[in-house]
C-alpha cells in the first residue's frame, strides 16, 4: 500500500474538531445552549497551550472533563482555542483549552460523540479519566458510577479515526 503523503486522518481529526468550534462559536454568539444541548468536553491538562489555575492542575494532572451547560461566562472562541469562565466547588475558573488538547466531545441531549487520538505529554503515564462538574446542579457521581466504563457512561455512536489510519 502506498504511503499517504497527505495525511488523512490528521485532515479528518481537523475537521472534526471545526465541528466543536463551529458549535461553540454559535454558543458564544448567543451566550447559551439551545434546547437541551449540553456538552461534555475532556482534554489532556498538561497540552501545549492549555492554561488552567495551579490548583486545576495539581487536581486533575493528566486530563479532566469540563461540563458547558448552565454556568459559564466568556466563552471566546479563535481558530486554535476557546477559553471559558466556570465554577469548580463554587470557586470561579478560567480556562484556556486549545482544540488540539481535546480528547472527547459529548452532547448526551442528541447521543453525539467525537473522540481524538491526543497523545499524553508523558507517554510513560497511565490515563485515567478524571472528571470535573463545574455546575452545581449537576450531581455529582457516587462510587458506584465512577466504576463504569466511557460506553456505560456515554452511549452512542463514537467516531474513531483509527479505522482510517495506515498501521506502521
Amino acid at each position: 500500500m502506498a504511503q499517504d503523503h497527505i495525511r488523512y486522518d490528521i485532515l479528518a481529526q481537523d475537521a472534526l474538531r471545526g465541528v466543536i468550534r463551529k458549535v461553540l462559536t454559535e454558543v458564544a454568539a448567543t451566550g447559551r445552549l439551545p434546547g437541551d444541548h449540553h456538552f461534555f468536553i475532556t482534554f489532556l491538562t498538561g497540552a501545549p497551550g492549555v492554561r488552567i489555575s495551579q490548583h486545576l492542575k495539581s487536581k486533575y494532572a493528566e486530563q479532566m472533563t469540563i461540563v458547558i451547560q448552565h454556568q459559564f461566562w466568556d466563552l471566546k472562541i479563535t481558530d486554535t482555542l476557546f477559553e471559558i469562565g466556570l465554577s469548580f466547588s463554587d470557586t470561579p475558573e478560567r480556562l484556556v483549552i486549545p482544540f488540539n488538547a481535546i480528547r472527547g466531545f459529548y452532547d448526551p441531549s442528541v447521543n453525539f460523540e467525537l473522540e481524538f487520538e491526543v497523545p499524553l505529554v508523558e507517554e510513560e503515564e497511565v490515563s485515567a479519566e478524571i472528571t470535573a462538574y463545574p455546575i452545581d446542579n449537576v450531581a455529582k457521581p457516587t462510587d458506584g458510577d465512577e466504576a463504569k466504563s466511557d460506553e456505560e457512561k456515554k452511549p452512542g455512536s463514537v467516531v474513531s479515526l483509527d479505522s482510517f489510519r495506515k498501521k506502521q
